[in-house]
């Protein structure tokens, strides 16, 4: 930050970062597996030193958590924290060659892709061009092929596999009564609300995207105005118009 953008804040040089366990790597076959990839991944956060943790539910790859799967990925956290004691040492990986190693790996191809960008004219320059999308989708393919030569090792999907999975496990199912309430919420909503404020904080808000304002405070006004999601990207929609990804 400081190299880069100059900055004398002591605020904007602190690292402050979140960690969500990877998704993508929960697996519908022995769903079970799930619970010590999830705890492997949040261990590595939590001796990364991760501020924040969010750790998946081991039915996230069938549906929305349980509340029994909920609970163990909250467990998992727990004892993390107060069982293994890594939280009491600061950096206890620090001076580790082969962290150190990866790290300065990391940061050397973070940076490569910064100049690969910065040449492309920035960011939203890269993503018109689709050279951010190219290369998740790159990546993705590249990892399925590794996959399915067995490569990249799985296990319970192509290794150790099982002709007869175990039990299912339940899964959540949300009730259609759910959608029936929100609506109904919705419709009271609008009902009680201040139309008239609605409206004059939707059009400040539309003012503010066409003068290339911040449109935050505006947006803000809207929701104490109780402007609903849908009205909110609309009136946005009016002046961005909706993007369309180019093909390539």
């Amino acid at each position: 930050m400081s190299e880069r953008f100059g900055t004398t804040n002591e605020r904007t040089l602190k690292l402050r970062f979140h960690t969500q366990t990877a998704g993508v790597s929960l697996t519908v076959q022995q769903p079970l597996n799930n619970i010590v990839r999830v705890a492997i991944q949040a261990l590595a956060g939590v001796l990364g030193g991760t501020q924040s943790l969010h750790t998946d539910a081991y039915d996230e790859a069938l549906a929305l958590p349980t509340d029994r799967a909920a609970l163990i990925a909250l467990r998992t956290q727990q004892i993390i924290a107060e069982e293994t004691g890594v939280a009491n040492t600061i950096d206890p990986l620090g001076g580790s060659y082969f962290i150190e190693a990866l790290t300065e790996k990391m940061e050397e191809g973070a940076l490569d892709y910064f100049r690969k960008i910065d040449a492309m004219g920035g960011m939203v320059a890269a993503i018109e061009k689709g050279f951010p999308q190219r290369e998740i989708q790159d990546s993705a393919y590249q990892y399925q092929k590794a996959v399915e030569r067995g490569e990249q090792v799985i296990v319970g999907v192509n290794k150790y596999a099982m002709t007869d999975e175990p039990a299912e496990v339940p899964t959540l199912v949300i009730d259609e009564s759910v959608r029936t309430h929100q609506i109904e919420r919705l419709e009271q909503t609008r009902t009680t609300r201040d139309s008239g404020a609605v409206a004059n904080a939707l059009e400040k808000l539309k003012l503010a995207a066409h003068n290339e304002e911040n449109t935050m405070p505006a947006t803000i006004e809207t929701v104490r105005a109780y402007a609903t999601l849908g009205e909110i990207c609309s009136a946005l929609r009016d002046v961005y118009g909706v993007y369309e990804e180019p093909a390539f």
